[in-house]
């Protein structure tokens, strides 16, 4: 806990996938209960496949896109750091992530934003990657460590239990550890200065 601020962090997890069939739900479900079990952190999720947002971007949306981002605007103005958690597609990440990020941007500012990847033999790192030059033209910093599964199917019993679990939860520890310094630290000088952005 931070002495200087004792208010918990909010964390937003944004669950990238919305694909039908989709394993997100599986790893979020794991990775909410890692970072729940913290005290410096209070867990807001952000689940994309309950939002429908368009890629055609507008300064002036309609009531019904305005009421899509009622649902998730708040949540990321908000929080004072950012898990992403996504699949890889086709060397990528998913379009619905894509348009969250691109309907905002204030919002995303001088915050740090942590990975939890999954996928085939990459573990969703070339997503990952992609990801970082994307956050950077948001103003927002990715930490280092992240949390990838490859072969995510394999990788998870029958009840969403890590195959791994002392693995995956070091990895967790140690990128929320990263996420935590980072979220202090930058809530701490945007309240003595303003971000120049």
């Amino acid at each position: 806990m931070d002495i200087t601020n004792p208010q918990p962090l909010r964390l937003a997890v944004v669950v990238a996938s919305n694909r039908e069939g989709r394993f997100g739900p599986v790893v979020a479900d794991w990775f909410t209960a890692r970072a729940a079990e913290r005290e410096d952190f209070a867990v807001d999720v952000v689940d994309l496949a309950e939002v429908d947002l368009p890629t055609a971007l507008s300064h002036h949306p309609a009531p019904e896109v305005r009421a899509e981002l009622a649902k998730v605007s708040p949540v990321l103005a908000a929080a004072d750091a950012f898990v992403v958690l996504t699949p890889e597609y086709n060397h990528s990440f998913p379009a619905s992530l894509k348009s969250l990020i691109d309907w905002h941007f204030t919002e995303w500012q001088a915050k740090p934003v942590g990975f939890v990847s999954y996928g085939g033999m990459s573990g969703g790192l070339r997503a990952v990657e992609q990801l970082r030059q994307v956050y950077a033209e948001m103003h927002a910093v990715t930490v280092r460590d992240t949390v990838s599964f490859h072969g995510v199917h394999g990788r998870f019993d029958e009840d969403g239990t890590p195959k791994d679990p002392e693995g995956t939860g070091v990895a967790a520890r140690t990128m929320l550890d990263q996420l935590a310094w980072w979220a202090h630290a930058l809530r701490d000088a945007k309240s003595v200065r303003p971000y120049a952005g």
